[in-house]
């Protein structure tokens, strides 16, 4: 069902008391109505067994539009394409809000969305015995075609067989795992490729890309036990984060819950609607006790739920027992790597073809810098560089803390303009009046679980892209993901889509406006992050993400693998050498190199 902005609807607030009574006389006289509809329909039908009465198909024109969409339901309907295929499963909308149901065509998208992130699930363990072990669980350099020595360009396979807690091989897939070629010597690293081949083996796959020593590296991020106890926690409990607001007026205060759609949750008690007029994007607090809904002053983090997972299932999340530990080889877990023998025909015929799947890295680093897999060159910026590749141009960034970083790494060139906003949530705006440079960094609106945001600074970014004229010396950059993981993929799916939108609209207003996305990036974790926040979470929205944006003029920035191939440890906000990397990348992007 589309959002339907009619003038009850956008009520601050939903159910007060002045208007209480007029709502209950309204639902008593529907009520009344319906039910002599009834009787008079029963008494009909045993008189006349082929009469079937008309239903009204949309609510009276009296009702309020509250009252009307808890007696008449929309119905669900699909799309052409995909009615000549036969039958198909209704659509399962996981979000929190009934009332947020997609039209025909998202459905149809969401579900492909959907299709290309469905991951195996496992049968029910009996117990902790049963499930993966990594310290069990081994792999193995495979040799390569012939034995013959491995060079510069071919691609290396190690194969994965997982085992349980007792060292029995399992003989099912499922397990999340992740792949690191490098090289300390070198400060050379590239993000690998799993392929779960559904029987408990998989396949981690290399390209050769630096002559030298290389080392393979295979963690277990969770079992495959665990990955079910998530999926059930992002699709059952999106309730598990919960955020707050404070309420002020004069010397009265109060705070209340917060969240996405709580008339879901909490269908007995008086709502304030926040509801965006523009993009449709649900959010609801609790309504004060003795203030009204307009006295909302701010928005801020209020916590987890606790008591999410049995004691059994709690026993899949133990740090340094089956969340990100790495697996052992049964023999020599590195290569020394031969350089390319140009003139060799054989050679040209096998390149990065040695094992089952050809796999394309979006980079890798060597000597501690990030090179791009396609070869185009990543130039290497300084203060000067940055200076004049900024000169005249407006950079808008927009996201959570992950794209905060960038900004924060500008400043130290572009000095900021003083907004007396927190260094946290910002609004944080650069200003270089010498060389007409504007830096903007805005996070994005709710869910966020930022410490004390000002209520009027909550900003959907869509709306924030609409306002923006663009053109060839405007460069838009993105990153929202971190604090979506605790919801279904549907909620993610509406947000970029609005998002998409409004990209296309800025495309069309201002050629030349260059958007970049980043994607998630790995983090730590323990027990309540995998929980709530795990990179299995984040590797769901970054599929939906690249997927999503395909096809639009926009540049990818694979966060992902730039922290997977990279030494340091796993870190929400990457450390400093991995940020001037991916700024080098990103300005690169905004300065191309001239050809010569």
């Amino acid at each position: 069902m589309r959002f339907i902005a009619k003038k009850h609807w956008y009520h601050r607030e939903i159910i007060d008391q002045t208007n209480f009574l007029t709502f209950c006389a309204e639902f008593i006289y529907i009520y009344i109505l319906l039910c002599a509809l009834v009787i008079k329909t029963t008494i009909q039908c045993h008189s006349q067994p082929h009469f079937k009465p008309d239903l009204p198909s949309r609510p009276p024109q009296n009702l309020s539009y509250n009252t009307a969409s808890m007696l008449f339901q929309p119905q669900n309907s699909s799309h052409p394409a995909l009615a000549q295929k036969g039958p198909l499963p209704p659509y399962k909308n996981h979000t929190i809000c009934s009332h947020l149901e997609p039209t025909p065509d998202e459905a149809l998208e969401d579900r492909a969305l959907l299709d290309a992130i469905v991951w195996p699930k496992p049968p029910a363990p009996t117990s902790l015995n049963q499930t993966s072990d990594p310290v069990h669980s081994l792999f193995a350099i495979l040799p390569s075609k012939g034995g013959r020595e491995r060079r510069v360009g071919d691609q290396l396979e190690a194969l994965v067989q997982m085992q349980d807690f007792q060292g029995r091989p399992k003989h099912y897939g499922g397990d999340f795992l992740v792949a690191r070629l490098h090289s300390p010597k070198l400060g050379a690293g590239v993000a690998g490729t799993v392929v779960d081949h559904l029987n408990g083996s998989y396949s981690a796959l290399f390209p050769l890309l630096w002559e030298g020593p290389a080392q393979v590296t295979i963690t277990m991020v969770h079992s495959s036990e665990a990955v079910a106890v998530l999926q059930r926690l992002r699709e059952q409990r999106s309730d598990r984060f919960f955020f707050r607001s404070l309420f002020r007026s004069g010397k009265l205060s109060e705070n209340t819950v917060c969240n996405m759609c709580l008339p879901h949750n909490r269908p007995q008690e008086p709502l304030c609607n926040y509801t965006d007029l523009h993009t449709g994007e649900p959010w609801y607090c609790l309504k004060p006790k003795r203030l009204s809904c307009d006295t909302r002053i701010n928005h801020f983090k209020g916590g987890y739920k606790k008591d999410l997972v049995t004691n059994k299932e709690a026993l899949l999340f133990q740090s340094r027992v089956n969340i990100k530990v790495v697996i052992h080889a049964s023999g020599p877990d590195r290569i020394d790597v031969l350089p390319k023998k140009i003139d060799d025909s054989e050679l040209r015929n096998r390149s990065i073809e040695a094992g089952p799947v050809k796999y394309n890295p979006a980079g890798y680093y060597y000597k501690g810098s990030w090179r791009s897999f396609d070869g185009t060159p990543v130039r290497q910026f300084d203060a000067k560089s940055i200076t004049q590749c900024l000169t005249g141009k407006v950079m808008n960034m927009y996201g959570d803390s992950t794209m905060r970083q960038w900004f924060e790494y500008l400043r130290a060139f572009v000095p900021e303009f003083n907004l007396r906003s927190t260094s946290w949530t910002g609004p944080l705006m650069a200003v270089d009046c010498q060389h007409n440079i504007l830096l903007n960094y805005r996070s994005h609106n709710v869910p966020i679980g930022f410490p004390t945001i000002i209520a009027s600074e909550l900003r959907y970014v869509a709306n924030e892209l609409d306002r923006l004229p663009g053109g060839p010396n405007t460069v838009v950059a993105l990153s929202l993901w971190a604090h979506f993981s605790p919801y279904p993929v549907e909620v993610y799916i509406r947000r970029m889509r609005h998002i998409r939108r409004a990209l296309e609209r800025l495309l069309v207003r201002g050629p030349g406006t260059l958007v970049i996305i980043r994607s998630p990036n790995l983090r730590a974790l323990d027990k309540e992050y995998s929980l709530n926040h795990s990179d299995w979470f984040s590797l769901q929205l970054g599929r939906v993400l690249r997927n999503m944006f395909m096809g639009l003029a926009v540049v990818f920035v694979d966060a992902w693998e730039m922290t997977l191939a990279h030494h340091s440890p796993h870190n929400i906000h990457p450390p400093p050498d991995i940020i001037k990397n991916t700024i080098n990348l990103v300005l690169t992007q905004v300065c191309p190199a001239k050809k010569s």
